[in-house]
């Protein structure tokens, strides 16, 4: 595994529609292997192939909903799409593309999708919270989208502390 360079705004090939993946072999493997390393190791929750600049529909999503004690897993996504989604939540969203960025954005709370694994076999898998907002963050990139475009100015550090600091009273 390596880690990959993570393309930053302002790179058209994070505004290119990625095509579909056909072959699934080696390269596919290496190029999943390498994405999951470099979200891990940049402490991301998703990583899409154009971020590292391969245009095709294929992402890593940390599912951070496991039992306690279980590890967080990363599920491959290839050529995947949305079959449901509901309830609404609102909240700071980042990207490994805009580092250190933050903006509001609405996304739903839960999120269905059908996609293929590694080896081309179709599967559906269910996400919740953050999860669903990583499912529908990286496939947004995968139509040359960036969060950036859902909301309506980046918050600033004030911003962002103040709405973690109400989020904490609410929990207490």
């Amino acid at each position: 595994m390596a880690l990959r360079n993570i393309l930053k705004q302002g790179d058209e090939t994070l505004t290119k529609r990625c095509r579909p993946v056909t072959d699934f072999n080696e390269r596919l493997h290496i190029l999943l292997d390498d994405m999951a390393e470099t979200m891990t190791t940049a402490n991301g929750v998703g990583l899409a192939a154009p971020q590292v600049g391969i245009l095709r529909r294929a992402v890593v999503v940390l599912e951070t909903n496991v039992p306690e004690g279980e590890p967080e897993r990363v599920i491959e996504l290839v050529n995947p799409e949305i079959l449901e989604s509901s309830g609404e939540q609102e909240g700071p969203e980042g990207c490994l593309s805009v580092p250190g960025d933050f903006g509001m954005v609405k996304r739903p709370d839960y999120v269905k999708v059908r996609a293929q694994d590694r080896d081309g076999n179709w599967f559906e898998a269910e996400g919740v919270g953050l999860t669903a907002r990583a499912f529908c963050h990286e496939l947004d990139h995968l139509d040359g989208h960036m969060f950036t475009e859902l909301c309506d100015h980046i918050l600033s550090d004030e911003e962002l502390e103040a709405y973690y600091a109400a989020q904490r009273e609410e929990e207490d």
